[in-house]
């Protein structure tokens, strides 16, 4: 009896993940609310898209640029980076997973990790699915990170910044074809 309990609760639950992930793929990322509003002055949404990490989506992410914006270039403009989190995860959790990315990008000695992991964490709220984290780029400047509308916390320092959103916009990500959908209308054609 209790391995027919089980199993009817697996397979109710596996139906109900695969419909609500049927309807996530069918339903078009642009259909959000907040597709026409733009984080930053002068800016418009260059692509959006989702990291998901077997299967599973762990965020939507949405890039905000300046007319002209070069993507190979990405350090040039201010920029906005939202991620809407579709999971939970702890501030440290996002500080340490970024600072491995952020190696892929450039190099920096193990003082400048545990300073930025440090900054980061303190800059950044623990997130639940649903919040939405606005990463704001200033070149030379820093990061400065928003939710609800309001700033949470921020990183100064040029190279910490540089290094940060190169985790999304860099040629050396790890998710290539979430920078490619992110940087989707920047690319002129004929361009990769």
């Amino acid at each position: 009896m209790k391995i027919i309990a089980i199993t009817a609760l697996l397979i109710s639950a596996t139906a109900t993940f695969h419909s609500n992930l049927a309807l996530a793929q069918v339903a078009p990322a642009s259909a959000s609310p907040l597709a026409a509003t733009t984080p930053l002055a002068g800016t418009r949404m260059a692509g959006e898209g989702v990291l998901r990490f077997l299967g599973f989506e762990i965020y939507r992410a949405r890039l905000w640029v300046q007319p002209g914006f070069d993507a190979d270039n990405y350090t040039a403009q201010p920029l906005a980076l939202e991620l809407t989190y579709q999971r939970n995860f702890t501030a440290e959790a996002i500080a340490k997973r970024s600072i491995e990315e952020m190696r892929r990008v450039g190099s920096f000695t193990p003082q400048q990790a545990t300073g930025w992991q440090q900054a980061l964490q303190a800059a950044l709220p623990d997130v639940k699915p649903g919040d939405r984290l606005l990463g704001l780029y200033q070149p030379g400047a820093g990061a400065v990170f928003k939710m609800g509308g309001r700033v949470v916390g921020e990183v100064p320092d040029a190279e910490f910044s540089r290094l940060f959103f190169g985790i999304w916009l860099s040629p050396q990500t790890s998710e290539p074809a979430l920078r490619q959908q992110l940087i989707a209308t920047t690319r002129t054609a004929g361009q990769p």
